[in-house]
């Protein structure tokens, strides 16, 4: 496996992250694609290279072609942070695809090559002994676009200052990618900590799905609504299991919810296909009657919505919150 470079303590701190919220308006800010992939800080220099995921895993193993970022650095050691991605079909990142690699410590040569990687990096945040965490984010972004460090599997994305985050959510929305990350140029780096400096904003798509039971929550939500199982009709009339929403809910949501649904039960499955047996033990089903709007990132290749979001109930609107 090679030698492994020395890991400064704060990188076991995690990255630090953006808080979610509409594009920022004004000047100040540099604008960056949201790559949908896997955060990882990367330890980096001629002893070779360690990956850190965002929990403070090291998944180095995992991925062995981005350790070519050692040779790429050449004489240099740095902490940098990226994201791990994986490329689908039409060239956008697939982070269903890239969850075959992720639990992978030994993937086999057929894997690697069926489901190669990415790093995108972008930031520095040491550099051959220098701390750089109390730097500006542009002189950092300047001194990770100097290192050249663009080579096979290592990507640096372009960020931008002339151009709006508004603008840039825009084309991102029509190349179907994830979203922005908007950043103040002043801002510092702080490991493991959010930060209203950095804002996201995630596109998302949004559904009217048919309720088909729901699940309890734990604690003070095992008497209410934890999350809710959802499914879509097919053109035979089927329906069909898309997901558990299980986030987005006031807690006046959960308990009118709960109450409303409870009136509509029903001792068997409405849905046509097999629930994930985690579900089967606690549901409780009730007529297909009710509809909801749900916001979600994607829909997987088996049809499932991806980090679906409880919106509103649409009908019938008299008996369940809105």
């Amino acid at each position: 496996m090679g030698a492994q470079p020395q890991v400064p303590a704060w990188v076991f701190r995690g990255p630090m992250l953006p808080t979610a919220g509409p594009p920022p308006t004004g000047s100040g800010f540099a604008v960056e694609i949201k790559w949908d992939g896997m955060r990882a800080l990367v330890v980096a220099g001629r002893e070779g290279v360690r990956l850190i995921s965002r929990s403070g895993r090291d998944v180095t193993s995992s991925f062995p072609e981005l350790r070519a970022l050692g040779d790429v650095v050449g004489g240099h050691r740095g902490v940098l942070d990226g994201e791990i991605v994986a490329l689908g079909g039409s060239g956008q990142p697939d982070f269903v695809r890239l969850q075959n690699r992720i639990h992978r410590t030994r993937p086999a040569a057929s894997l690697l090559r069926d489901v190669p990687v990415r790093l995108y990096l972008f930031d520095l945040l040491w550099l051959d002994g220098v701390d750089l965490l109390q730097t500006s984010y542009v002189d950092r972004r300047q001194q990770l676009t100097g290192l050249g460090l663009d080579h096979g599997p290592i990507r640096v994305p372009a960020y931008y200052t002339d151009i709006s985050p508004a603008e840039l959510l825009e084309i991102a929305a029509q190349l179907r990618l994830e979203g922005i990350v908007a950043k103040r140029l002043t801002s510092h780096y702080v490991p493991g900590r959010r930060s209203l400096e950095w804002i996201k904003t995630v596109i998302r798509t949004h559904a009217d799905v048919v309720i088909g039971g729901w699940v309890p929550g734990s604690g003070r939500y095992r008497h209410v609504v934890g999350s809710l199982l959802v499914g879509l009709y097919d053109e035979a009339g089927a329906l069909r299991y898309v997901g558990n929403v299980g986030t987005g809910f006031s807690d006046h949501n959960r308990q009118a919810l709960a109450a409303g649904l409870d009136e509509i039960s029903r001792p068997a499955s409405p849905f046509a296909d097999a629930v994930p047996r985690e579900f089967v033990g606690y549901a409780r089903w009730v007529e297909p009657v009710v509809i909801a709007e749900v916001a979600y990132r994607e829909r997987t290749d088996d049809g499932r919505l991806r980090h679906p979001t409880f919106r509103r109930i649409v009908a019938p609107e008299d008996d369940l919150p809105t």
